[in-house]
């Protein structure tokens, strides 16, 4: 299918298998962008089932998720399953659950921190022991699904914000934008540390945070000045310092392809919470539209 639609931005619309979703920012543009699907459909001597589409819909159930106006936001109805999903006995039922969740951690606010506790259990010679701890880290995502954020667009001509942060055990970051004076979160991201990351000094996670979410956001960010913020002030004088050598080195030089302006925030006005910080087809959708 995506043959057939060769040619057609992803403004006009996106494929996925045999699922095509046709957008528009008024009705005119999303009656041009359908009359040209059509027409491509026509060409390749496709038919479509009259049952299975949906037109001119305010918003549609795509890939387990709400596509509207306002932004994406996860399917009720999906989410429906984490919200009742009993507690695992054992670690294939553990991973099942963690699987649905993960589909979703976009969405999710320090999801990698939340979720560590369960993938202690996951882990080879691991004895499944379900703990307090365990127990907090389940409800805890299930709160967190079914109360998760619309995200929104990311609009090309403003600019984007970073926050990043780092805790003892994850890294994590807010992508951002200010719209109508507020900002609006376009996605979430984190990541759990090694083992050897662990050990890092502060400053050295702090960087590695920024290092991290940058490469996870390089399509928004490469190519384009964004703000980039921070609570560890050192950073600042850091990613300034002409003499560093090692790992530091390459991380800097790594930045330094990027246009950025970075400001030191103050811990407590952070985006990020620092005991918990926070792909799929859809990705495609919130990077276009």
């Amino acid at each position: 299918m995506e043959t057939v639609l060769n040619g057609l931005t992803p403004e006009a619309c996106l494929v996925y298998l045999d699922d095509i979703i046709i957008v528009g920012k008024s009705f005119e543009e999303h009656l041009s962008n359908l009359r040209r699907v059509f027409e491509k459909l026509k060409e390749a001597k496709l038919k479509l089932n009259p049952s299975k589409c949906n037109l001119f819909r305010h918003e549609v159930n795509y890939l387990g998720h709400i596509i509207s106006a306002d932004g994406v936001r996860t399917d009720p109805q999906k989410v429906s399953a984490v919200k009742d999903w009993r507690r695992p006995k054992n670690v294939h039922e553990l991973r099942s659950f963690l699987g649905l969740c993960t589909y979703y951690r976009r969405f999710v606010k320090g999801f990698s921190s939340i979720a560590r506790p369960l993938h202690r259990l996951t882990e080879n010679k691991q004895k499944f022991l379900w703990t307090d701890e365990c127990e907090e880290a389940f409800n805890s995502l299930k709160a967190a699904l079914t109360s998760s954020p619309i995200l929104v667009y990311p609009d090309p001509e403003k600019q984007f914000i970073l926050d990043t942060d780092a805790s003892h055990e994850s890294v994590g970051a807010v992508l951002s934008q200010e719209i109508n004076g507020q900002e609006h979160v376009i996605a979430y991201w984190s990541k759990c540390l090694s083992k050897p990351e662990r050990n890092y000094c502060v400053t050295r996670k702090e960087l590695l945070a920024i290092v991290k979410a940058v490469e996870n956001f390089h399509s928004y960010l490469y190519g384009r000045k964004f703000l980039l913020r921070t609570d560890h002030a050192s950073l600042t004088w850091l990613l300034n310092f002409k003499n560093t050598e090692g790992q530091i080195a390459r991380w800097i030089q790594k930045l330094e392809e990027y246009d950025f302006e970075i400001k030191h925030r103050k811990g407590s006005l952070h985006e990020l919470d620092r005991e918990t910080l926070p792909d799929l087809h859809i990705f495609l959708l919130l990077h276009h539209i």
